[in-house]
């Protein structure tokens, strides 16, 4: 395996000396460990190595590994969620959950001005909040394998844009370059959005050329009127 090959992973995360998995795309796993969400689709998933679309690590250790080969892997803090960085543990006036009608508890998760936090402490009119990755500072093991590398470019067309923008079921098809993308959203893709990704895409992909974006529009439920109630003549 190298940098650029996309592969079918199937993998399961843990924090090291807990055995505590956090991330996993086994649904039975899931289950086993209470970390199941109904939302979620589950199995394997497929990737491209060195894009970043697992964690660091992992990505890194996929590289030279063999399919259907099933590896176990240990990861240091700087290979998962970086180290605990002592300036994103801060300070926060207790009045300021107040205002926001939040009672501020230990382990409750905050979102203070865009950064996600979980509170540690309070007392008396501070809260101390950590702004860290909840595993930051945790050393990581990884139970992984890939089931095969994917060759077929309208596979790996799909496996992109559900990465990137979080779908399921979305068509692709190539001809000579030219590659049409159906989404199933209710209207179109921004346009910074939509040239991001035709540049990542294009670059990933070389074959493709040219990309066309079409959105299938939701269809608004209509609403019938309501008939009136008929008059008692009697």
């Amino acid at each position: 395996m190298k940098k650029g090959d996309f592969v079918e992973l199937e993998y399961t995360g843990k924090v090291k000396d807990m055995d505590f998995v956090f991330d996993t795309t086994s649904e039975k796993d899931a289950k086993k460990n209470n970390i199941h969400d109904a939302r979620a689709s589950y199995g394997p998933i497929i990737i491209c190595i060195g894009q970043g679309h697992v964690i660091k690590g992992l990505d890194e250790e996929l590289e030279g590994k063999e399919p259907e080969k099933k590896y176990h892997i240990k990861l240091s803090p700087e290979q998962g969620f970086g180290k605990k960085n002592a300036k994103l543990i801060q300070l926060v006036a207790t009045s300021k959950f107040i205002k926001q009608k939040i009672n501020p508890m230990p382990g409750l998760q905050v979102n203070i001005d865009g950064m996600m936090g979980m509170i540690r402490t309070v007392s008396g009119g501070r809260t101390l909040v950590d702004f860290n990755h909840p595993l930051a500072g945790k050393e990581l093991v990884y139970d992984f394998k890939i089931n095969k590398i994917v060759k077929d470019d309208e596979e790996k067309l799909r496996a992109l844009l559900n990465l990137q923008l979080n779908l399921k079921d979305t068509k692709a098809d190539i001809k000579d370059g030219n590659a049409t993308v159906i989404l199933s959203i209710k209207q179109e893709l921004p346009k910074p959005i939509e040239e991001k990704l035709t540049k990542d895409i294009k670059e990933i992909i070389p074959s493709i050329k040219k990309i066309k974006f079409k959105a299938i529009q939701a269809k608004a439920k209509e609403n019938k009127p309501q008939e009136k109630p008929k008059e008692n003549k009697s």
